[in-house]
């Protein structure tokens, strides 16, 4: 009796430790060594992958990546599905954040059965592990493949590097194209545009100066020496009206030309008509600049007169005067100068690169800064023949009517001309990468495919740039996210330098 109930009580403990050490058993072995052969992405769920020739099978067990061991299982056939010996290297790369190093976890691959190969991958931590695949062939030779892994996320994403098969989404064979899901667009804020033809308006921008009109400018000189008497003209700014006296003068010259012209019409009294040369002499004082009026009165006075007056060519502003009263002056020497400025120009500069869109005729309008809020229109008058060699900018000038007097020579002006180019095909400006000489665009394949494309680039205007080369009308490019969908795609594909 005791026999028994001291049996009975082994029995009743023993069935529990059996129970309990089967469950750590099978916990335990799902949480370490997990075998290709018991595998069922192994067996039956491996994504399938085609690159020049071989037929790549790829899986990860378990589908979710996680922190510690996961199993990676490669397997390699030609096109007539006969399993493949290659060199095969994979790891796992978290890149670097901040002052943590990049880290890497290497798949210790190995041959498994003919043309499949199974290794152990520990990642360390939660997060990003960019996956790359190196396999070496001696007939197709080296291939790299590279995918997108994340713990907590499932399955492999291929990024670059292979085409998908088996039913999977088509993918362009480029090695550049990337491959972003939706959640990750989203987070990085990817917004999309099409490329169209657009009706460009190009903006010129240019700094100018308010100028004289050197048509309305006049230059006071004598053709003779002399001697300033009575300075009517006698300040800078002063305003004249035409045949207005400016100053009087004295000069022997003049003084015997007058004298000359007197004895001749006495001779021509006494002695007949010689009308030869009393025109001579009366030609000779109008060009010294006497008047008609002035030769009449000498006539009628009979007399040379000492000083003589001279008069306004045109009404205007004194804006330079080199002489004061009791002067010596000489011939040709610029004793006043007058301008007109119910007119101005503006003489503006424009860059060597946008010159050429600038014509004659072209309207523009242009403000002062003193004065917000006050724009002038304004008509490009000429366009200089020339650059300006320091600068390497063009001139162009502009003319502009100041009755009012509000613009004064010297201002400093901002003027904007608007170019017309017509219909271009085009790209909004923040979906183009500057890279040195390369121009790089995002051309959106669908299916959260993005490729990389050099584009020749032309005219920039209103936000937008014209497409020479490299894009078609209806291709959707990235125009928000690029620099960061760049900066994951040179860290996946190892894409030269743009």
């Amino acid at each position: 009796m005791k026999h028994s109930k001291k049996l009975l009580w082994l029995t009743g403990i023993s069935v529990p430790a059996v129970f309990i050490g089967g469950i750590y058993f099978l916990l335990s072995e799902s949480g370490t060594n997990v075998s290709p052969e018991s595998s069922t992405v192994a067996k039956n769920n491996l994504s399938r992958y085609q690159v020049n020739g071989l037929k790549i099978g790829l899986g990860i067990n378990p589908s979710i990546p996680r922190v510690g061991r996961n199993e990676l299982i490669i397997e390699v056939r030609d096109s007539g599905d006969n399993p493949v010996p290659v060199a095969i290297n994979a790891y796992a790369e978290m890149p670097a954040m901040g002052a943590m190093p990049a880290m890497r976890a290497p798949a210790d691959l190995k041959e498994s059965a003919p043309g499949r190969y199974t290794g152990a991958m520990n990642l360390s931590m939660r997060g990003e592990w960019p996956l790359t695949v190196v396999i070496k062939d001696p007939q197709h030779n080296e291939k790299r493949l590279q995918f997108d892994l994340a713990t907590d996320r499932k399955d492999l994403v291929i990024v670059t590097g292979a085409t998908p098969v088996d039913g999977a989404t088509k993918t362009t064979d480029d090695a550049n194209v990337i491959t972003i899901d939706n959640r990750r667009r989203q987070m990085i804020g990817v917004e999309t545009g099409e490329v169209t033809h657009r009706d460009l308006i190009k903006s010129i921008r240019a700094v100018g100066k308010v100028m004289f009109d050197e048509q309305l400018l006049s230059h006071v000189t004598l053709k003779f020496d002399g001697y300033i008497g009575d300075l009517k003209a006698n300040y800078v700014g002063a305003k004249v009206t035409k045949n207005q006296i400016l100053f009087t003068v004295y000069s022997p010259e003049l003084l015997a030309a007058q004298q000359e012209y007197l004895e001749t019409i006495k001779h021509r009294q006494k002695n007949g008509p010689e009308d030869g040369l009393l025109r001579a002499a009366r030609q000779r004082l109008a060009l010294w600049d006497m008047s008609s009026k002035e030769i009449k009165a000498l006539e009628q006075r009979g007399s040379p007169q000492d000083y003589v007056a001279i008069y306004a060519p045109r009404s205007g502003t004194l804006i330079e005067r080199n002489i004061a009263d009791g002067s010596a002056v000489r011939k040709e020497q610029t004793l006043l100068k007058i301008a007109d400025l119910s007119r101005v120009w503006i003489e503006a500069e424009v860059f060597e690169a946008d010159l050429e869109l600038v014509q004659v005729g072209m309207a523009a309008t242009f403000t002062l800064p003193y004065l917000p809020g006050r724009t002038y229109p304004v008509i490009v008058e000429y366009v200089y023949p020339y650059l300006q060699s320091d600068s390497r900018t063009g001139r162009i000038r502009l003319s502009l009517e100041n009755h009012d007097g509000a613009l004064k020579p010297d201002m400093y002006a901002e003027v904007l001309l608007e170019a017309r180019l017509g219909q271009r095909l085009s790209v909004p400006e923040e979906a183009i990468i500057v890279a040195g000489d390369s121009r790089v665009v995002f051309m959106d394949l669908g299916q959260g495919r993005l490729k990389p494309v050099r584009i020749k680039t032309g005219r920039t205007a209103d936000g937008f740039v014209e497409v020479l080369d490299g894009l078609s009308a209806g291709d959707i490019v990235v125009t928000s996210g690029n620099f960061l969908i760049a900066a994951e795609a040179r860290l996946k594909t190892g894409i030269e330098q743009w």
